[in-house]
């Protein structure tokens, strides 16, 4: 039997490899540009009903609702129907960090490296596959809805000796921390709107490594598996 590796380096995407704001402020163009700017908000209206609801994003699940209050309201417009394939279609592969590509390299010398997002299981999927990231991984890829709850899940997927996570939200990291201890080393990416709220930022003790760009990843060396 193969034993487990040294290390197992686990990576978030949105805002992490993915610049996930740039996403968002496109859709955002998308829907203003399309069908107005009141008529967007009642878009962002039910995304943000919807993820308070649900714990993370869900652009889909977002934009079937906001279909359904449209008809509810009387409205019929067919190109409705094809505000998904702009999110389907769209090339996240373009929207990586700079880096973000060299930086699973780098981090694949020291051990296997895992995404590890939260999300739905329909977008976030197609999302890390358009992206490049599923590749990049050799699929090792994990979804979840609370990615800091399932690290027993985790554990029995990639067993290892010790892991390395990388994220922009010092919440998770922390959470993550908590569980794992010693065993964990936390990686604070600061990148997105997350990671620059000072607030959120300041309610939980710094990370073991803290780095400006993803791309800077590639100046740590890291145990070797």
């Amino acid at each position: 039997m193969t034993p487990p590796p040294a290390t197992v380096f686990l990576i978030d995407v949105d805002n992490t490899l993915l610049d996930n704001d740039r996403v968002v402020a496109d859709l955002r163009a998308h829907l203003e540009q399309a069908f107005g700017a009141e008529s967007a908000g009642r878009y962002w209206v039910a995304f943000e009903q919807l993820r308070s609801e649900l714990g993370y994003v869900d652009y889909l699940g977002a934009l079937q609702r906001y279909r359904a209050e449209e008809s509810r309201r009387g409205m019929s417009d067919s190109r409705l129907l094809l505000m998904s394939s702009f999110l389907i279609d769209y090339p996240f592969a373009e929207r990586l960090y700079p880096g973000a590509l060299e930086a699973l390299k780098h981090l694949r010398r020291h051990g296997p490296t895992v995404i590890l997002s939260d999300g739905d299981v329909v977008f976030q999927p197609r999302k890390v596959q358009r992206s490049g990231l599923w590749e990049a991984t050799e699929g090792r890829v994990l979804i979840y809805v609370h990615k800091e709850q399932m690290l027993d899940t985790i554990e029995q997927c990639h067993p290892a000796q010790h892991y390395v996570m990388v994220d922009d939200k010092l919440r998770i990291l922390s959470a993550m921390k908590a569980i794992w201890g010693p065993r964990l080393t936390t990686v604070f990416v600061r990148q997105g709107h997350y990671a620059l709220d000072e607030q959120a930022i300041a309610a939980y003790a710094p990370a073991d490594i803290t780095v400006e760009r993803i791309g800077d990843l590639i100046n740590f060396d890291f145990p070797s598996t």
